[in-house]
């Protein structure tokens, strides 16, 4: 998406809510992710996840992170992490984080559309690690925005 079109689609999302495709979120995501690090000085989160869950079964829709190769093996501690955000109620644009995991387990979840989460992970530090940091204070801002881009605009998946 080129600058031009991220202005068009922001002017296009003041007037009226609309729901927001796959590019444009993967687009977005990418940049809160670059924002946050640049806020922080290092990598907040290095695994960034779009899963779409429907009939309690989760299919990864877009993955960047260090794990591409042995992703769908690492899935299972992910997926445990994840089902206990779940259970939490959540709208579209909330997020929470789980202070405990570490590794492959998911650090914090972020609802991004009907059935659509964006799970956000540092394979290398809790999140609890993160936040002791006095960097972490600003580096949510970009994250925190993300939620009000989603809440607005929420991503709209296709139906299997």
């Amino acid at each position: 998406m080129t600058t031009s079109n991220l202005e068009s689609y922001r002017a296009d999302t003041t007037l009226r809510k609309t729901n927001m495709n796959l590019q444009q979120a993967i687009y977005l995501i990418g940049q809160c992710a670059r924002r946050m690090n640049e806020l922080y000085g290092q990598v907040v989160f290095d695994e960034w996840v779009i899963i779409h869950v429907q009939d309690s079964k989760g299919r990864v829709i877009h993955y960047t992170g260090p794990r591409q190769a042995n992703f769908a093996t690492d899935i299972a501690e992910l997926k445990e992490s994840v089902e206990d955000m779940l259970s939490s109620e959540l709208g579209c644009g909330d997020f929470t984080f789980e202070r405990h995991g570490v590794g492959p387990q998911a650090d914090a979840l972020m609802v991004i559309g009907p059935d659509a989460y964006l799970i956000c992970n540092n394979t290398k530090l809790s999140i609890h690690q993160i936040t002791q940091n006095p960097l972490w204070l600003q580096a949510q801002v970009p994250f925190v925005e993300l939620g009000d881009r989603f809440r607005a605009n929420p991503l709209l998946l296709e139906q299997d």
